[in-house]
């Protein structure tokens, strides 16, 4: 027999829909880019039953690794962090998930971490050529031009270096990810 699975989308402060509406609420990669975590897990807390789980993961943009090392790569982490900071969101949520769902009303937490691995000519490729995209055509390009933080020339360059490193054949990358099971 097939479950009973049903998804929505809305906003993270104000789901529409009935308190303990949900077994499961999941936000994968989201808290890092609002301004306000706690009250958006707050919110997922609300929707989700009482038995209920709510499960959270997020990077941690400065335990990001890489080789072979580039400082090209090091002011894309910084501009990252800069531009984060910006729209007052958090590029480093994985590191915050537990106090966050804890501060949220959560009393049933369990923290844990993961990790991506960017090593194999495959992986580089995709996971280079999804930055240097993003570096130069994304909501990240516009921000980091209209701040004045980058210029057109920085960002190019900036997409280099991930080509660069995705080419290089010892290229190696890890994101590191905190994650919370909490249940209200």
């Amino acid at each position: 027999a097939g479950a009973a699975v049903t998804f929505a989308v809305g906003d993270a402060y104000a789901v529409d829909a009935e308190a303990g509406a949900f077994d499961v609420v999941h936000a994968h990669q989201v808290l890092q880019h609002l301004s306000d975590p706690v009250a958006a897990l707050r919110e997922m807390r609300r929707v989700v039953r009482p038995d209920g789980l709510v499960a959270a993961r997020d990077s941690d943009y400065a335990a990001m690794t890489w080789a072979p090392l580039d400082p090209r790569l090091d002011r894309w982490l910084e501009l990252y962090h800069e531009l984060t900071r910006l729209n007052r969101a958090e590029a480093d949520a994985g590191r915050f998930l537990l106090g966050w769902a804890q501060e949220a009303g959560f009393t049933d937490v369990a923290a844990t971490s993961s990790t991506w691995t960017f090593a194999d000519p495959g992986s580089r490729a995709w996971w280079g050529a999804l930055w240097a995209d993003r570096v130069e055509h994304s909501a990240f390009a516009a921000q980091a031009l209209g701040s004045g933080r980058s210029d057109p020339a920085e960002l190019a360059d900036l997409a280099d270096a991930f080509r660069s490193w995705a080419s290089a054949p010892d290229g190696f990358f890890a994101v590191l990810h905190g994650e919370v099971l909490a249940r209200p």
